[in-house]
């Protein structure tokens, strides 16, 4: 319910949005208008005169078209003034405005029929105003307004025609121009272009309501989903769809760990522990994020981080000693004011190829990063205790991290649990 009402508001903000952009684009038109009417006027005056007597139909008419260009330019303020204040419009006044300028086109054919043949101006340009203003109503985005629009111009253009019928003279007595058959037809054409105003509006408004149920939809996995993996594994994963293929990609991994977690916490309470881990995590995914990397999951008092999957930049190895250096900085300005206790924590970084892509099986699958790149990260980040270090990264890293890592101390070759050959790490912090 809380989301259909999100819905409704929202649209009826974007109905509102809808009607400014229709009464800016009408005030358009007819300024417009008042200016073609103006230069055919001056370009054909001898053939006006010869249909006026005077130019009061024309002075009148455009004295209609500016007092409905100042009304457009008044109801839009009053309009943006509302939604600035979270307000709607009332839907009677929406029918009521409806009404007034539909009607427009009405006037003005009264006024200038007061001045020349009726049925002339039945047959002139003046009753394609109709249309402009049905046109206009999709922009309304309400199906009935726009049905509404279109029988008001229907029903108004067929009351002038019974009005004037009989008024063409002699020389439209014969043609079926004073006919009723030709009334009905016309106003059905604008009844019928009512509807189809009307379809074309609801269609906006469905895929818009489509549209923006879709993206509530994506937030909200974005938000749940997020918060137990990566929000770039949940882009992934909508971008690709649930079956992310496995493939191969370099990718430096990260590990990190508290160091003495378990002697830390030992006599704090279930809150204090998990207060604790809120810091310090809290420090460690912005860090990593800030540096184009993912925290693939917490490990208890550590964390596995991967830069290079979903999405490689490049230089991995770079971002991955830059987070880790900061994350170092981080939980020590945490310590040192007081936010946490002493606290030291152990990074091992190693990179190379491993395979990215979803695991499991229907039922549950997972976002995972395998190979033997992740062990050895896993690996070097535990001989932090031995070496009473900080940060520790093999050569592969070290290489690739360039002037970020020239101040790498070589440890030399060092035999890990699981691998027959040594391996060289350096020691950054």
């Amino acid at each position: 319910m809380q989301t259909a009402g999100t819905f409704e508001e929202h649209f009826a903000r974007e109905i509102m949005h809808s009607e400014r952009t229709r009464m800016a684009v009408l005030a358009g038109v007819l300024a417009a208008l008042l200016c073609v009417t103006a230069l055919l006027i001056v370009v054909f005056q001898d053939e006006y005169r010869q249909q006026f007597a005077s130019r009061a139909a024309f002075v009148q008419s455009g004295a209609a078209m500016v007092a409905l260009l100042c009304y457009e330019l008044a109801v839009r303020h009053v309009v943006g003034r509302r939604l600035h204040r979270g307000l709607r419009i009332p839907e009677g006044l929406r029918y009521l405005n409806a009404l007034v300028e539909t009607s427009f086109p009405t006037l003005v054919i009264v006024l200038v029929a007061r001045h020349t043949n009726p049925q002339h101006v039945l047959q002139s340009a003046a009753v394609l105003l109709y249309g402009v203003f049905i046109v206009l109503s999709t922009l309304r985005l309400d199906f009935r307004l726009s049905v509404f629009t279109g029988a008001v111009a229907a029903a108004e253009y067929l009351a002038l025609c019974y009005a004037y019928q009989g008024t063409g003279g002699e020389a439209l007595s014969r043609t079926p121009f004073e006919l009723p058959p030709f009334f009905f037809a016309k106003a059905a054409m604008l009844l019928a272009a009512g509807f189809a105003a009307g379809f074309v509006a609801h269609q906006l408004k469905r895929r818009a309501g489509n549209a923006f149920r879709a993206q509530q939809e994506r937030q909200r996995i974005v938000s749940a989903f997020g918060q137990q993996v990566s929000p770039a594994i949940v882009e992934e994963l909508l971008g690709r769809g649930p079956a992310i293929e496995s493939r191969r990609a370099f990718v430096c991994v990260m590990f990190m760990d508290v160091r003495n977690f378990t002697p830390m916490v030992q006599d704090k309470s279930p809150e204090e522990i998990v207060a604790f881990q809120n810091a310090v995590f809290g420090e460690a995914i912005d860090a990593v994020n800030r540096h184009h990397g993912i925290i693939n999951q917490f490990l208890g008092d550590g964390f596995m981080a991967t830069f290079g999957a979903p999405f490689s930049t490049g230089e991995e190895c770079r971002h991955a000693v830059a987070a880790a250096r900061e994350l170092i900085e981080r939980v020590a300005k945490l310590s040192a004011a007081g936010s946490i206790p002493l606290t030291r924590i152990g990074v091992g970084l190693h990179a190379g190829e491993a395979v990215t892509g979803n695991i499991g099986s229907a039922q549950r699958m997972q976002y995972s990063i395998t190979g033997s790149v992740v062990i050895l990260a896993a690996r070097i980040e535990q001989l932090n205790k031995t070496y009473e270090s900080q940060l520790l990264a093999s050569v592969e890293v070290v290489n690739a991290a360039g002037d970020l890592a020239k101040d790498a101390a070589p440890i030399g070759p060092v035999h890990v649990k699981g691998r027959d050959a040594p391996i060289e790490i350096y020691r950054l912090a």
